[in-house]
């Protein structure tokens, strides 16, 4: 059975929803940036989204989009914090009970916001057991609706929405740079990109040490890695999904990867000149950008998406004091 994909109408649909609801979070440029990159850099802050990431967009959506009695019964994830807040942020609004399935080691700032939205955690370990597995097991015995991180038709519409406030706000780009985990915002922001900037090289950017997006891409199907290990933590997906690897597949033209040194030195770029807390997930297509892995000529007009800035201010410290 072949897969229905989302469309640009989804992400217009979405749009509708979160009118009012979503911040629509505002783009900052840096006169520093545009001299290193010789072009002009337009970044989307999503890291002052509610809840401090652009994962509120796709929750919100998803939950609204349930029937009466999907509500009742409540609604179950797995993330590593910023789907777990997301969930929980909407479920509080909506008024609906939310489960959440988060690795052991998930920051503690994203665990403690989580619970503080009022849901309940189930921990496990990312590195031996498997989320889906216990995801499945739960949904059978509780019939919670399922609403993973981000291969879920109105998760992605609702991600794209950040990306089509930025074509909205700025007009046409020549390059969009995006963060790469699951695929959620990448597989939205593209469906934006084709509709609203249709000559726009859209690119996703993922940790050097998790890169099966860019495997994926090359191969032609969904590879399967080890679990990564990386300090962009909201990005250590093994797979991404099958919704969000079809639009990629369609609409992406490459995906990049950064390392770990390279989001410390974003990381203290936007603390340093734009006073701004972006988590090293939020990071990734920025420092794809800043750091020279994509070179852009004179005077192109590129979007860079800053994903989120939840961040434990112990390990924040740690990252802007690295030599």
């Amino acid at each position: 059975m072949s897969l229905v994909l989302p469309t640009y109408a989804d992400v217009v649909s979405a749009a509708a929803t979160l009118k009012g609801i979503a911040h629509r979070t505002p783009v900052v440029t840096s006169a520093t940036a545009d001299r290193a990159t010789r072009a002009r850099l337009y970044f989307k802050c999503e890291n002052l989204q509610r809840m401090g990431a652009f994962k509120f967009r796709g929750a919100f959506n998803a939950i609204s989009n349930l029937t009466p009695d999907e509500r009742r019964n409540g609604v179950l994830t797995f993330s590593s914090g910023n789907h777990a807040q997301a969930i929980a942020l909407a479920g509080k609004l909506l008024g609906v009970k939310t489960t959440i399935i988060m690795p052991l080691d998930a920051p503690a700032a994203k665990k403690a916001a989580t619970q503080g939205y009022g849901a309940t955690i189930v921990n496990y370990d990312r590195y031996t057991e498997d989320r889906d597995a216990i995801g499945r097991r739960m949904q059978q015995e509780t019939g919670m609706t399922l609403i993973p991180p981000y291969d879920h038709l109105h998760v992605i519409a609702g991600q794209g929405t950040a990306a089509m406030e930025l074509f909205e706000d700025v007009g046409e780009l020549d390059y969009l740079l995006v963060c790469l985990g699951g695929g959620g915002l990448l597989a939205g922001s593209a469906l934006a990109a084709g509709a609203l900037s249709p000559s726009c090289k859209v690119f996703g950017v993922e940790p050097e040490a998790g890169n099966d997006g860019q495997q994926s891409l090359r191969k032609g199907e969904v590879v399967t890695i080890a679990p990564p290990r990386s300090i962009a933590d909201g990005a250590l997906t093994p797979y991404l999904g099958q919704l969000t690897f079809g639009v990629i597949r369609q609409r992406v033209t490459d995906i990049l990867t950064v390392t770990d040194p390279q989001l410390v030195a974003t990381m203290k770029f936007f603390a340093e000149r734009l006073k701004l807390v972006v988590e090293p997930t939020g990071c990734l297509g920025a420092a794809a950008a800043l750091q020279g892995t994509l070179a852009f000529p004179e005077g192109a007009r590129v979007g860079v998406i800053l994903s989120g800035g939840n961040v434990d201010l112990a390990a924040y410290a740690g990252f802007l004091t690295q030599p």
